[in-house]
């Protein structure tokens, strides 16, 4: 059974939600506050997260800036304010997607589904030949079984998305890729966003692992075309 943890300190709403995931299923937490999400979130055996942006202790932001720093589960993140989809989609910050209040609780668990189905097909690793797993391109190391990118045997935190990222693009070395095209392979179609994302994405992306951002050893910028692997 997969287990969901709610964190969200409005009590009906998040009630509503636990009744709906466990009507499909799901074994579901709630957390009141960011404090008690956090911890649970670091230390709980967890699918998946809901996390509401506006939380009393600590910011949902916080909280997920935190839990990405070590667990790669997707993270769904729950918002009133255009404000907060806004930092959402443009600060990196690791959620894979979002809701927006108010939504129809059916909306919120097909959005469960849809994520946790393409997490257990980005991590089903077994299905995968051995040459996919590991990746090792130039001092460049990927171990896509254990989700883990080292850049000269020292260990390269990334988000969720942005390992999904760098490993379809050095899965396909030398092959030229939209923004479109990228946005479509690895956020889905029915992702929200745009293409937008796939440019902020890469901009962390090489802060993290270029030495030299304005000359690129891996992700080349193909002016007019999107992005290439360098091989």
């Amino acid at each position: 059974m997969k287990r969901i943890l709610i964190v969200e300190d409005e009590t009906v709403i998040a009630e509503l939600e636990r009744d709906y995931l466990q009507v499909d299923g799901y074994d579901v937490d709630i957390a009141a506050d960011g404090t008690q999400g956090l911890e649970l979130g670091l230390t709980g055996d967890y699918d998946l997260i809901i996390l509401d942006v506006m939380l009393p202790g600590i910011s949902g932001f916080e909280v997920c800036r935190k839990i990405r720093e070590t667990r790669h589960i997707p993270i769904l993140m729950v918002t009133a304010k255009k404000e907060d989809i806004d930092m959402i989609r443009g600060l990196g910050l690791g959620a894979d997607d979002y809701i927006t209040k108010p939504f129809k609780p059916v909306e919120l668990v097909a959005r469960v589904k849809a994520h946790l189905a393409r997490y257990e097909r980005l991590v089903g690793a077994k299905e995968s030949k051995q040459s996919k797993d590991e990746v090792r391109i130039r001092g460049l190391y990927i171990d896509y079984t254990a989700r883990r990118v080292y850049l000269h045997d020292q260990e390269i935190v990334l988000t969720t998305k942005e390992f999904e990222l760098l490993y379809f693009l050095a899965l396909h070395p030398n092959h030229v890729f939209s923004k479109d095209q990228l946005f479509e392979r690895v956020w889905g179609m029915d992702a929200l966003g745009d293409a937008q994302t796939v440019t902020v994405h890469i901009r962390k992306l090489r802060e993290k692992i270029e030495t030299d951002t304005a000359n690129a050893q891996y992700i080349e910028t193909v002016w007019g075309a999107g992005y290439r692997f360098r091989l």
